[in-house]
């Protein structure tokens, strides 16, 4: 099924759309061009490029069809494998495959038919005395597609009576096996497909019959849409056979997906597999330098090599820009401002040849302009807003809600989402013209400074040439960007037309073991990347391993996913070279030995055993293990199976047994923390290695007497996990299962004082233990965010970090409030952090004032 264009969808964002809802408008443009791009028009790229990439094959669920055969792509929890019921869902995933395959291709049948349809008069009027085109120039542009057409045609002519009249034996691995076998036809196609666009671009202008034509081709609706036409331009719908090969391809990675390897179409579907990827990577072979090729006016070929968007820092204020790295020059652009209907086109910024660019080291560089850094807290504020609009728009499509209501809530969540792509970023790469003039990008990751870095400096080993563009050179080279880019949407959710987001939600546990292939002794660590709402965050770091070339760290560290699909390592070597501190976040630079990325496959990542994988980086491989946990099971309180120890054991129990009016460890590691990490930048927001923390919780459980000294060796963010830990452990929260639906009630009031006799009489509610453990806290929490300026930890931030741990429910009550995942992080938690931050906002409280207060404290309000 081709992206709607509307939505502004890249090309290659099928599996966004593929499986969703059959919706299908016209691709027609939407050429709002500003800062804050919106739609950018479809089948705009002159260079074909096919994605032969077996990854990106779509999840499938037989959920929430709204029409037709639509499917919404979610996760299908193991479909197809293992056991008869298992085997029965995968034969009817197969048919919810075929189904959405038959309706694109419905779509596609219409597209090439609304290209043949001027095909007829053109060449009736070719052999008259006004000929609109010539035979020749028609030829060119229509070549093979009626070819196409009929390949087509005749394939969904056998394939729709065979789904319509759906049995589990039903086979038609041989119609694919014979698609497969045409596919030459697609290769006369897309080697003639730039000669093609060329010709149909010199015809429009120079006949105006011919331009009225192809600017607006009638393609029919689907048999069972609202819609009987849309107009689709000719340069569009010419695009459409390179689309659909990548998308016939990566079907059939579905299909054998969720075919038996018993079923006789197996070895059929096998076969037409590889016969279409053998396809794809000859045609990527060929196609992959003339794709990003441009020509200068003196005729010199410019490669485009790299292309994304970055914030840069302009006149004080952070502006979102395209950058586009050819093999000679940097070029920075941004989309200009365009009346709707036309052609949308990048209007340039600055651009700096490679030969006078150089990046000036930590220590020449001037001082850089202040950098407005938005707050911790207002960064997750946003992240909470955006999930809490995502559940809006599920429950609106859940109850066949308007579509007005739901467009308006996702332009809400793309302001949102638009709001913190620019603002996130505060990593500095400073680009300087040896000429005059400095540059300032900020980024989300170190992994994408070293990227843009290392692509430069390869391309300026090459014997480069200073040179100045003239104007008709730069607006060539400009004018090119649109057709050439690779990256085509802002790296927003809201980009992406689906029911729920992308990746996986939940945590990831990462154990980082070790690293191989350092030709010398270094100081070294390793650093782990994962994506969170469109761009890359560092979540965790290793020790520094010294003087080594084969680090032992052996480490594990749990990671907060938010939708994200990709995990990134970085291997560092440690600099303690004061002299090396980088003048705009005076921070000392450590040098990148090497670093790789790996997707995030829900199927493989999501088993309770650890997955074991070794990453190759620059001539190093370091291995790692990891597994994951959902977010809903890891909102559930496992109950203890014990009553020794004091992890899982009742708080009560616990106090009882130590004659303590609050638990030794919450003492212990409280103390510890104020005395050497309350200055500690993100205490209790980085993640301890949680070896270090086990190995402590191991030690409380056996109240081991060497728990002191232990502690005070011990890294500080260890010992603020192992406190996070215990609380999360309890088998009820803090502030207790019973007063939980009474919390999230009070905390919703809006009359300040109805809200203050709530709150205070809910924490006299609580049990003693709790209440006493309760306040102690609070009052240890109060005093780290007094260290705010130093340590970055304001109240919110604390709260975001305490209150689902103090708050969430058990097991047994969760099951009560769970619906969806991403549902309960937007709104229960949304509440959880509220609650804890009213009373870390709050005067201080007394447990005896609070006990003695009765009165103040009654029901009437």
């Amino acid at each position: 099924m081709e992206p709607l264009s509307h939505r502004g969808l890249p090309r290659l964002s099928w599996i966004d759309t593929l499986y969703s809802n059959f919706n299908y408008g016209a691709d027609e443009y939407d050429a709002e061009g500003n800062e804050e791009p919106k739609a950018l028009p479809e089948g705009s790229e002159t260079m074909p490029y096919i994605d032969e990439s077996p990854t990106m094959s779509p999840q499938l669920s037989a959920r929430g069809q709204e029409s037709g055969d639509g499917v919404s792509p979610t996760p299908t929890d193991g479909l197809g494998t293992g056991g008869e019921r298992d085997a029965g869902k995968g034969l009817e995933m197969r048919k919810l495959v075929l189904s959405g395959f038959l309706a694109s291709e419905e779509i596609y049948i219409n597209q090439l038919e609304a290209l043949l349809l001027p095909m007829k008069p053109l060449k009736a009027t070719a052999t008259t005395s006004q000929p609109v085109l010539t035979l020749q120039q028609i030829e060119t542009i229509f070549y093979k597609i009626q070819d196409i057409y009929e390949i087509h045609k005749e394939f969904y002519d056998s394939l729709c009576p065979k789904v319509q009249q759906w049995d589990s034996n039903v086979t038609m691995g041989h119609l694919f096996q014979k698609l497969a076998s045409q596919l030459g036809v697609y290769k006369a196609f897309v080697d003639n497909y730039k000669i093609a666009l060329e010709t149909a671009e010199k015809c429009s202008q120079s006949n105006y019959q011919f331009q009225k034509i192809s600017e607006e081709l009638k393609v029919k609706g689907p048999k069972d849409s609202k819609e009987s036409h849309t107009s689709v331009t000719m340069e569009a719908l010419l695009y459409k056979p390179i689309d659909r090969v990548t998308r016939s391809t990566l079907v059939l990675h579905d299909l054998l997906k969720h075919t038996p390897a018993d079923h006789p179409d197996y070895p059929l579907l096998q076969d037409a597999l590889r016969i279409s990827q053998n396809f794809l990577s000859s045609i990527n072979e060929d196609i992959d330098p003339r794709r990003t090729a441009v020509t200068t006016p003196k005729g010199e070929t410019r490669q485009l090599v790299k292309d994304g968007f970055l914030v840069e820092l302009s006149e004080g204020s952070r502006k979102l820009r395209h950058v586009f790295l050819f093999t000679d020059v940097l070029l920075c652009a941004k989309l200009k401002k365009t009346a709707v209907g036309k052609h949308q086109q990048y209007d340039c910024k600055w651009y700096v040849p490679l030969a006078d660019l150089v990046f000036p080291s930590p220590e020449e560089s001037e001082h850089c302009p202040q950098v407005h850094v938005i707050p911790d807290h207002e960064l997750e504020d946003m992240k909470m807003k955006i999930s809490a609009i995502k559940s809006e728009v599920q429950k609106e499509k859940a109850n066949k809600g308007q579509s007005r209501a739901i467009e308006r809530l996702k332009k809400k969540m793309f302001e949102n989402e638009f709001w913190l792509l620019l603002n996130s970023p505060a990593i500095p790469f400073r680009i300087h013209n040896r000429n005059g003039k400095s540059y300032l990008f900020l980024l989300s990751s170190d992994y994408e400074r070293s990227e843009w870095r290392e692509a430069i400096q390869r391309l300026q080993k090459k014997d480069l040439q200073a040179f100045v563009l003239s104007s008709v050179e730069l607006q060539v080279l400009t004018g090119s960007c649109f057709k050439l880019r690779t990256v085509h949407n802002i790296p927003v959710t809201s980009n992406k037309d689906d029911d729920e987001s992308p990746g996986l939600y939940g945590f990831l546990h990462v154990i980082v073991h070790s690293a191989k292939g350092f030709k010398q002794s270094a100081n070294l660590y390793c650093t782990l990347e994962v994506d969170s709402f469109g761009y890359f965050v560092s979540k965790a770091k290793t020790r520094v391993f010294r003087d080594t070339t084969e680090p032992q760290w052996n480490e594990e560290f749990e990671i907060e996913l938010e939708g994200s699909q990709s995990l990134r390592i970085l291997c560092y070597e440690k600099c303690y070279d004061k002299t090396k501190l980088n003048k705009d976040n005076n921070e000392i630079v450590d040098k990148i030995m090497g670093k790789g990325q790996i997707q995030l496959d829900p199927q493989a990542v999501q088993t309770k055993n650890w997955h074991m994988d070794v990453i190759e980086m620059n001539g190093i491989k370091v291995e790692f293990s990891m597994k994951f946990t959902s977010r809903d099971m890891s909102l559930k309180r496992t109950p203890s199976k014990k009553q020794t120890g004091v992890f899982g054991v009742k708080i009560s129990v616990v106090t009882k047994r130590e004659r303590s009016k609050v638990p030794y460890i919450v003492r212990q590691c409280i103390e510890e923390v104020e005395k050497r990490g309350i200055e500690e930048v993100g205490i209790y927001r980085i993640s301890g290695v949680a070896t270090d923390i086990q190995a402590l919780k191991a030690v409380f459980d056996a109240n081991n007497k060497d728990i002191l000294v232990m502690l005070s060796d011990m890294d500080i963010n260890a010992i603020a996990g192992t406190l996070k830990l215990y609380f999360r452990e309890l088998p009820e929260p803090l502030l207790t299962d019973r007063l939980y639906p009474a919390f999230m009630e009070g905390i919703a009031l809006s009359d300040p004082a109805a809200k203050e006799n709530c709150m205070m009489h809910l924490l006299r509610s609580l049990p003693d233990p709790n209440l006493i453990t309760f306040l102690f806290l609070l009052e240890h929490l109060k005093r780290v965010a007094e260290k705010e300026p130093i340590n970055k930890m304001s109240l919110h931030n604390l709260a975001t970090v305490f209150g689902p741990t103090l708050l969430r429910p058990s097991e047994g009550e969760s099951k009560v409030h769970l619906t969806l995942a991403s549902d309960i992080w937007s709104h229960d938690v949304m509440a959880q952090v509220q609650v804890l931050l009213y009373y870390l906002q709050h005067p201080p409280i007394s447990f005896t004032e609070l006990k003695r207060n009765t009165l103040y404290f009654s029901t009437d309000v």
